[in-house]
């Protein structure tokens, strides 16, 4: 399976670094940054020209309510949405086909967004790992657990949603035991401060936005309207990406130019003292009553019923800085409880 505490902030307040970037779909001029507070209908002035690629995105993650746990900064190329990957909604609650990873902060993770998105080839890019990242810096996949799947062909045996692999949000952790989406992030959309069909919900590493399961103007969408990666056509952005109610549910491969060896990924953890954190192996046939918990001192845990028998995983900051201490008695484990500090690479 190829799967995988809010970032801090220094002051009291986020500063977002705001360049002239510039956009392909500029045509003189620009507006205010105020004037992308109702969503995609504020990214364009009076005389048609669009606000630069980097105010909009500064915008979406600012609008929606996360800047205070993502930062964005821009240079001539790319937005960089950077945080740590951890949402502050529920977690893994709902899961009935765990696979056995938990989810851990990624500090520092950076998401590009290119600032000047172009047509692709004609050929969807697919990749095995994110396609895009939400506003509050969560990671989006497609909808499948085994990766770099056919964007014209539906699998349901690798369908994350029908097999019960994901949460309430929609979301699990995978191989670098990192929290990531697959399918519309409903909690976090009911979380958002500008929640309706004009916010952007995401980017996708095109440099295309991400809306909701309507068009922004709240039209319905219509049948066939959108292709194989969940997108059409956009008069502001060039492309718009959906979600949807039904598969692929969110972006199942991207439409523009776009360099999978160029997106960012969670790496496993690394073991204190050599080796790393062996995958999980998911007990086969789903499990029940999976509970996630999460504890004012950090520590979290994990537990579930299979097959009769009780396994459970607990983890908790160590006292060296980005390791986390586990007593692990799970499926992975073959029920024998082990103990280990596993870090992440900083």
């Amino acid at each position: 399976m190829r799967d995988r505490v809010p970032l801090l902030l220094a002051g009291s307040a986020l500063t977002l670094a705001v360049f002239a970037c510039g956009t392909a779909a500029d045509s003189g001029g620009t507006t205010s940054a105020a004037s992308a507070s109702s969503g995609a209908s504020s990214t364009s002035s009076s005389s048609g020209a669009m606000l630069d690629r980097c105010t909009v995105i500064t915008n979406s993650v600012k609008e929606a309510g996360f800047d205070d746990v993502l930062t964005v900064h821009c240079d001539a190329k790319n937005a960089y949405l950077a945080g740590d990957t951890y949402p502050s909604h529920d977690k893994m609650n709902g899961i009935t086909g765990t696979n056995d990873q938990v989810p851990i902060p990624a500090p520092g993770h950076e998401s590009p967004i290119p600032l000047a998105p172009a047509e692709g080839s004609g050929t969807p890019v697919v990749n095995d790992g994110a396609l895009g990242v939400a506003v509050n810096g969560v990671p989006i996949y497609d909808y499948t657990s085994a990766g770099m799947n056919d964007p014209a062909a539906y699998d349901p045996k690798f369908d994350t949603t029908t097999t019960g692999q994901l949460d309430h949000c929609n979301g699990h952790s995978g191989r670098g035991d990192d929290y990531h989406y697959h399918a519309a992030p409903n909690c976090m959309i009911d979380a958002m401060k500008n929640k309706g069909p004009a916010a952007i919900i995401g980017w996708a590493f095109d440099g295309y936005p991400i809306y909701g399961d309507t068009n922004p103007d709240g039209s319905a969408i219509a049948a066939g309207a959108l292709d194989d990666c969940n997108s059409q056509k956009d008069a502001d952005f060039g492309h718009r990406y959906h979600t949807s109610a039904l598969h692929p549910y969110i972006l199942q491969c991207l439409v523009g130019q776009a360099d999978p060896a160029t997106f960012p990924r969670v790496a496993p953890l690394d073991k204190q003292g050599g080796g790393g954190k062996p995958p999980g192996t998911p007990p086969q046939g789903g499990v029940q009553n999976l509970v996630f918990t999460e504890a004012q001192d950090g520590s979290r845990s994990m537990s579930y019923t299979y097959q009769g028998q009780d396994y459970s995983i607990h983890y908790k900051p160590s006292a060296s800085a980005g390791c986390w201490d586990f007593e692990e008695k799970s499926w992975t484990t073959g029920g024998v409880v082990e103990q280990a500090t596993y870090c992440r690479k900083p």
